[in-house]
């Protein structure tokens, strides 16, 4: 198992095995809550709900909204700036997600995902979060493989008929030990039974945060930076501010609802990038539509959203190259879109869902010159000029209640993604013969992307449910992924979505991912599903051109690839194949009102990816891990004790020349105290400060002479924080 903490395991399974055997115990409804609650099809083959009561004792201990995903089975992260993590669903991540916030589809507008989708919502602002593994259906999914994730702030809050008109809010604040965290939030609603308006805005901020132990010598950041100590991981700094307004209006069945929202992030570092965010702003507009019928339901919404980003060297990297101050970086996106669904019950068996989706998305990405050498100068450098990735999409789905034991949905979509990219062009002429090469050839493509999947839900028993399905999803390549261009390492070392150091240029020739996934679902519980559960979720994916990297064979490529350590790579498509299980459950222990109420909840989750065309191993696969938590919980006092344990990761991709990790098991503690209008949260993590390396932290190169090739030492990965306290406190109004 290739760690020290295998009879977690053991006694968890051994706890499930007498579950059936458990005596009916009567306790508090409030901690009865399973913390995953099930819609229609969300308890289907491992997808979850986290609903505002879920979040709550999260948002203090983290300001990163992907955080709050951490601890549910199969779920990790792809860890990146403080705000800026990226979710991973049984080890596919970033853009093979589809995530929704609000009902937009964002998107990354950066040559390395400093800005995805969820950094655009404050955690103190994130009311829900459904994340649909294993099989989507094709309602929800769409130019992904591997899930999709849907990101809700508050619904509009209106009065009953003859009440008084609403006025109220929340404000909060929290402090973090590691890194100085400190922040607010606040939140304002006035409302009547037909019209609703509400305000929230949030700001947070922190330094770099310290490691559990010392892992690089202590000294100089950059030459003419500060210092970092030997525990300090540097570029973990960062600032946001994000507000948002709405106003909406109920009328009879229907619902209108218009959003605005604002964020501005004047600094983020990123310790496994060598750029870092220097300011990024962000408008959102979202204008949505439902109305209920006798005969079923009509949802519809319109979106737009702009981003302007910057990266260059922060405080904690070298910014003077001879003359040139800095490698500044600039970034535009433009993604607008609508979508329109339609619920019709045929009959009381019978629902069809039908709906029609369009995304149209441009983006430029220029480096302005930079002092007076031929590396950065005298031209603007186009890394991607005009380039533009639309989505035209139709699906159809059939949803049947056969009996009390079966129910199935089956459906189909297809989806029309148009790229395209004007010529490009470098700082100067040793630049010229890659934008020549480029110039010459077609720009525009177009795929034809089919999706289908077909789910069944069998339930025997009042306490057993079976749950199955397949599935064919496609993904098309980003627009980073088939038009990046230059095979100059400094060039190629400024594209990187995978926070691995090394560095990556474009392939026009690239095909659409085609993953073909099987998975099941047994779960066993009591009747009542309040008092015991085990979830088994064994699944299976093969992935027809999977977009990974083979070795740049460029003249310049090769010559730099002869220096061990960080490389350059081409993305390419190979074939790959995905293996796992998720196991997850809870024993409701017992308690009285003089001790408190007791539950255990687990999970286990394994996933294996592997290059079926190389034998390699996939990037940034999470190895086997568990955790076990007590919760406790007593008049206005909860509290709960974690335990996570990950296991060695020794299955590394070897053309990345990944860095594994050594096992480790981390404890936390938090617990929250409620009274009238006011909740306080508070907590830490990682109480026995333990050193580790995280196993999707990806290479540290968060200081230090970041633009040259063997400016950063290669083989240090970036490693997890140290012991930090919280708390955080909420008041009601």
């Amino acid at each position: 198992m290739g760690f020290h903490q295998r009879p977690l395991l053991v006694a968890l399974l051994a706890c499930s095995s007498t579950l059936a055997n458990a005596d009916h115990i009567e306790h508090n409804e409030e901690i009865s809550e399973v913390l995953v609650t099930a819609t229609e099809w969300d308890a289907a083959n491992g997808a979850t709900q986290l609903t505002a009561d879920d979040l709550r004792p999260k948002r203090a201990a983290t300001s990163d909204s992907a955080a709050l995903l951490r601890g549910l089975p199969g779920i990790n992260v792809y860890n990146a700036g403080g705000v800026s993590s990226l979710p991973v669903i049984r080890g596919l991540g970033d853009d093979r997600l589809r995530i929704k916030v609000d009902g937009m589809d964002l998107v990354s507008a950066c040559g390395n995902h400093m800005n995805p989708p969820m950094s655009y919502i404050d955690p103190t602002n994130v009311d829900s979060i459904e994340v649909l593994a294993g099989i989507t259906p094709v309602s929800q999914g769409g130019d992904s493989i591997g899930g999709t994730i849907i990101v809700k702030s508050p619904e509009p809050e209106f009065t009953n008929d003859g009440d008084d008109a609403l006025l109220g809010g929340e404000m909060g604040t929290f402090y973090r030990s590691n890194g100085d965290a400190y922040g607010a939030n606040l939140t304002l609603t006035a409302a009547n039974e037909w019209i609703s308006v509400r305000y929230s805005g949030a700001y947070a901020t922190a330094d770099d945060y310290k490691a559990g132990k010392n892992f690089k010598p202590a000294g100089p950041a950059a030459p003419g930076r500060g210092s970092l100590a030997a525990d300090e991981v540097g570029s973990t700094y960062y600032e946001t501010q994000n507000q948002q307004v709405g106003a909406a209006i109920k009328l009879d069945n229907h619902l209108i609802d218009l959003e605005v929202g604002y964020q501005h992030i004047p600094d983020q570092g990123f310790p496994n990038q060598r750029m870092d965010m220097l300011d990024n702003e962000s408008t959102q507009i979202v204008l949505r539509h439902s109305a209920d019928y006798a005969w079923g339901e009509i949802n519809s919404r319109i979106f737009y959203e702009k981003t302007t980003h910057e990266m260059n060297f922060g405080d904690d990297k070298q910014y003077w190259y001879g003359d040139a101050p800095g490698m500044p970086m600039k970034t535009r996106g433009k993604n607008s879109g609508a979508a329109l669904a339609v619920d019709y019950k045929l009959s009381d068996r019978d629902l069809l869902r039908m709906g029609g989706e369009v995304q149209l998305y441009q983006l430029d990405d220029w480096w302005p010159p930079s002092g007076s050498g031929m590396m950065m100068s005298p031209e603007t450098f186009w890394n991607i000029r005009n380039g533009k990735r639309d989505r035209y999409a139709a699906f159809g789905e059939w949803q049947a209640q056969w009996n009390e034991q079966w129910m199935t949905l089956a459906g189909i979509r297809y989806e029309a993604v148009r790229m395209d990219s004007d010529d490009v062009q470098g700082y100067s002429m040793m630049y010229q013969a890659d934008a020549v090469a480029f110039n010459a050839q077609d720009h525009s493509i177009n795929d034809n992307n089919w999706d289908a999947s077909l789910q069944a839900r069998y339930i025997p028993s009042q306490s057993l449910s079976w749950e199955f399905g397949v599935a064919r999803k496609t993904r098309s390549p980003n627009l980073y992924e088939r038009y990046t261009w230059s095979t100059v390492g400094m060039a190629m070392r400024m594209i990187n979505l995978a926070g691995d150091g090394n560095g990556y240029v474009g392939n026009l020739d690239l095909d659409p991912e085609i993953a073909n996934t099987v998975s099941v679902t047994l779960d066993w519980h009591d009747p009542r599903q309040e008092h015991w559960q085990l979830r088994v979720s064994p699944y299976f994916t093969y992935v027809q051109s999977y977009i990974d990297a083979t070795t740049c064979t460029a003249m310049m490529c090769m010559e730099s690839n002869a220096i061990p350590g960080f490389r350059y790579l081409t993305f390419d498509n190979e074939d790959a194949k995905l293996y796992g299980v998720d196991i997850s459950g809870f024993r409701h222990l017992g308690g009285n009102a003089s001790l408190g109420d007791f539950t255990l909840r687990g999970t286990v989750s394994y996933v294996k990816g592997e290059n079926d065309s190389t034998g390699d191993n996939l990037y940034n696969i999470m190895p086997l891990n568990a955790t076990a938590m007590l919760e406790y919980t007593k008049l206005a006092w909860t509290g709960a004790l974690e335990w996570q344990v990950v296991a060695d990761k020794d299955d590394v991709s070897e053309v990345r020349n990944e860095v594994s990790t050594s096992s480790y098991s981390l404890f936390n503690i938090r617990g929250s105290y409620t009274w009238r209008d006011l909740r306080l949260d508070l907590g830490v993590e990682n109480a026995f400060d333990k050193g580790y390396d995280m196993p999707l932290g990806g290479a540290y190169v968060g200081q230090g002479q970041t633009m040259s090739p063997t400016g950063v030492p290669w083989g240090v990965t970036v490693p997890g924080m140290g012991r930090s306290l919280y708390v955080g406190a909420n008041y009601s109004f």
